[in-house]
């Protein structure tokens, strides 16, 4: 094809030159249609007719083809340069006329616009058009600019969307009023993103129009995480390429179908695809044929049937269907083709025929349905309408002039015998207006005009027409994120017989609480996706990472958001912290008891021996140490821990201190009945208080030590559990901690040691055997703590620590005292001064 432009364009410029100075175009001519003559040529370059008998060649002639579109669109080119003349403030003094050309196949449609530019049979080579307006293909437009460049004419397209056309070092004179394919590629992806349509497939024909603009929608759809499953070629004489598509339709998973095609290719691939049962697509069109309802019918309703695409915007022209409806023969005596158009649409003929009526002329277009008579709307027509009032505008601004120079560019003025196209190129780059319908026209640096769109939907009705929707609006003067827009409460029928939007993605999104991971061996869209690690979560879809909680949350069972975890600590509300809460008070109620009963019989020799008043003391101590273990109950706070360690310390110090004043009581009370023997005064009553006082103030001021140092504190253990919180009371110093049980335990083992040496007592000092055995549960108990207390995890720790206090409390408590309230209670007579000094033998029980 370049060749051949190169050739024509060389043609064009081989002009030779007479003495007069006229100009003969070389080549084949008379590609013009319509005309009118006026001061200044505005060119229009039309399709009306697909097939073109040759004149300069003995060919056989072939049959014509129409298109009614085109032949709107010229109509509309000549309606609205008339609106401009009686316009008396647009170009006012100067009259616009119109050259109209017709031409079939990209070869004719060259020579038409060569034809355009050169001025055929003009006495001047001067005598050429000033714009073109036209074409409507893509690539016929490619072409024509290819030659209109070199010449520097401005072209204005109506229907050329390829964004190809947009580069201006190889279009540097092409403009359009019609939206650029680089704006509804952007709105198709807009659109898929918005309906979350990310597996798609894209069929499209052979051409520049097609194929630009399949490519460039492979990378918009890539920018916004939209895969494409297949992208297949179509072409009408392939039997091979529809073969390929049939079975990717049959097979693929992806329920989203771009059908990206001009008319012609659009009307062949539906009549081939009818006739397949290919149900359960979601068909997405391009502008190029989603607004012909011609393409319904029954046989097609599975596919169109919800259809969806970017149109047009259509718009209101004043007086311009009554321009196209008010067509007759007469008003262009000279054109075959309005004759043949005429013929077509009435089935009439102006040649005598048995078959056929004869034409009067006097037809009435009214009567009779097709794209050219369709004048509710207007879409295409409009951007015609915008193209020629582009033109004129540019006129009007170079024909402005003010103290003799152009307002506009500063340059000097001209008149309109001087106006040459590339002074119209230059000032239509400036045209910024509004027409009479209210549409505002403006170029870019690249030659386009601001882009607007209808979003349309098929929703085919059962005798299988169709009617077309508009449900939503593509606007790119607005910001990205906004041009697209559905209506509100729009009815929006669906393809592939659903009554929702149809799911159209490889893998269904990630959910919260799982990460998406990309699979290098698939598209994008086909990724993985993993369960978030235990401690961490993702709180949105598709998330990439997981995110590790908060040292103080856990996930929950779905790990997609983080929770305060559950605080542990041994509580009187659950079923161990309330046995040993019981355990606790039975002690103190035994303790109270036995203290009842000892006070009861305090001048008994039962209670009097030993000291009445070291076992007073003892009692209440272990009161005390029964009461202490409630303070490990309950959620620890500052003044519990350091109440808990130190009481509890305190305590049995003075427990222990009491029952090792007893001990040495008993030894002391022994080595009292030998002769000579004075060991009593020096172990008296004051000695053993000041005895207990002296052994508990050491507890004391190890404790005021620690407390003052390093006192425990509440602390939350998010270490040992990671799905809880263990709340603790932290030793602060382990030292401190350690002292007061060794100290402890120091006092116990001397108390095992002392009872131990004084078990083989007489009978009547038994008391001696009964400490020693309480001494060796307590040791036992405590011995035992010490590993179970380290190894014992949360709450078991206290609890452990709770049993040691309650099982030596209650040691102490059995051994020493409960034999002695069973002789006080049950066996009174052996409570007796005699019996105690050995001089009545016991009875048997």
């Amino acid at each position: 094809m370049m060749s051949m432009i190169t050739l024509i364009l060389f043609t064009l410029l081989a002009r030779i030159k007479s003495d007069n100075h006229t100009c003969r175009l070389i080549g084949q001519t008379g590609f013009m249609e319509f005309s009118k003559e006026g001061d200044l040529i505005i060119g229009g370059l039309f399709s009306m007719s697909s097939t073109r008998t040759l004149i300069d060649n003995n060919y056989q002639a072939l049959p014509y083809t129409y298109c009614t579109k085109e032949l709107k669109f010229a109509r509309t080119m000549i309606f609205t340069v008339e609106e401009i003349n009686r316009d008396a403030i647009l170009l006012p003094g100067v009259s616009l006329s119109y050259r109209v050309y017709n031409g079939c196949g990209s070869e004719n449609l060259i020579r038409a616009a060569v034809e355009a530019i050169s001025g055929e049979n003009s006495k001047s080579c001067s005598d050429q058009v000033q714009a073109l307006v036209g074409h409507s293909s893509s690539g016929v437009s490619g072409d024509i600019n290819f030659i209109l460049s070199s010449l520097s004419v401005p072209q204005v397209s109506h229907l050329s969307t390829c964004a190809c056309l947009s580069d201006r070092r190889l279009y540097p004179t092409f403009f359009r009023t019609v939206p650029s394919d680089r704006y509804q590629i952007s709105g198709l992806a807009q659109l898929m993103k918005y309906f979350d349509w990310r597996w798609v497939g894209v069929i499209y024909s052979i051409g520049m129009y097609s194929e630009d603009g399949t490519a460039d929608f492979v990378k918009e759809a890539k920018k916004e995480g939209i895969c494409i499953e297949y992208s297949l070629p179509y072409s009408q004489t392939s039997k091979k390429l529809f073969s390929v598509i049939l079975d990717t339709l049959l097979e693929s998973s992806s329920n989203v179908v771009l059908l990206f095609m001009s008319l012609s290719y659009a009307k062949s691939f539906l009549s081939e695809i009818e006739t397949y049962k290919i149900t359960g697509k979601q068909w997405i069109g391009t502008e190029s044929w989603i607004m012909q309802p011609d393409l319904a019918s029954a046989d097609r309703k599975h596919i169109l049937h919800g259809a969806m695409g970017f149109a047009l915007p259509h718009a209101s022209i004043p007086g311009l269907g009554e321009f196209l409806l008010g067509l007759k023969p007469s008003d262009e005596p000279q054109s075959a083709l309005i004759k043949a158009f005429w013929e077509e649409f009435f089935d009439c003929s102006y040649s005598p025929s048995n078959t056929s009526t004869m034409c009067t002329g006097a037809e009435d277009l009214r009567t009779v349905s097709n794209d050219y008579t369709d004048v509710a709307y207007f879409r295409e027509e409009n951007n015609v309408y915008k193209a020629v009032y582009s033109v004129a505008y540019a006129l009007h601004t170079l024909l402005q002039c003010q103290n003799g120079s152009n307002p506009t560019t500063g340059k000097l003025c001209v008149n309109k015998n001087e106006v040459q196209p590339k002074l119209v190129l230059e000032h239509i780059k400036y045209v910024n207006f509004t027409t009479k319908n209210g549409v505002r026209v403006l170029f870019d640096e690249y030659g386009q005009s601001v882009a607007l769109y209808d979003l349309v939907n098929w929703q085919m009705k059962e005798d299988g027409s169709a009617e077309i929707s508009i449900i939503g609006q593509y606007d790119a003067s607005f910001p990205k994120e906004e041009r697209f827009r559905l209506k509100e409460d729009v009815i929006i029928v669906w393809g592939g017989n659903s009554s929702e939007v149809p799911r159209s993605v490889c893998r269904e999104p990630c959910l919260p609480g799982t990460r998406k991971a990309i699979n290098k061996n698939k598209p994008v869209c086909c990724f993985d996706c993993f369960k978030c690690p235990e401690g961490t979560i993702s709180n949105q879809t598709n998330s990439p990472d997981c995110l590790l909680c908060p040292p103080e949350f856990w996930p929950n069972e779905n790990r997609d958001k983080c929770l305060p975890k559950p605080t542990e600590y041994l509580s009187y509300k659950e079923i161990m912290g309330a046995l040993l809460t019981a355990f606790s008070c039975i002690g103190v109620f035994l303790a109270l008891m036995i203290s009842v009963i000892f006070l009861t019989h305090k001048e008994t020799p039962v209670v009097r021996a030993n000291n009445s008043e070291l076992s007073f003391l003892l009692l209440f101590s272990l009161k005390l140490c029964f009461l202490c273990s409630l303070t490990f109950i309950g959620r620890p706070s500052e003044w519990s821990c350091m109440l808990r360690h130190t009481a509890f310390g305190i305590t049995f110090v003075l427990c222990i201190s009491c029952v090792l004043g007893k001990t040495i009581v008993v030894l002391m009370a022994f080595r009292a009945t030998l002769p000579s023997s004075n060991v009593m005064k020096w172990f008296g009553p004051v000695q053993q208080r000041l005895t207990v006082l002296i052994f508990t103030l050491i507890q004391v001021m190890i404790c005021i030590l620690w407390l003052t140092i390093n006192p425990p504190f509440p602390n939350m253990n998010i270490d040992y559990y990671k799905e809880k919180i263990i709340l603790e009371c932290a030793l602060g110093s382990a030292v401190g901690f350690w002292a007061v049980l060794g100290y402890i335990g120091l006092l116990a083992i001397l108390c095992f040691i002392l009872a131990f040496l004084a078990r083989k007592l007489p009978d009547s000092f038994n008391e001696a055997k009964l400490i020693t055995f309480s001494m060796l549960i307590f040791c036992a108990v405590w011995i035992t703590f010490i590993p179970a207390y380290v190894s014992s995890p949360g709450k078991f720790t206290v609890a452990v620590e709770i049993f040691a206090i309650l099982a030596s409390s209650f040691g102490l408590l059995v051994c020493i005292f409960v034999p002695k309230c069973y002789i006080i209670i049950f066996r009174p007579e052996q409570n007796s001064k005699k019996h105690l000094m050995g001089k009545i033998p016991l009875r048997t029980m």
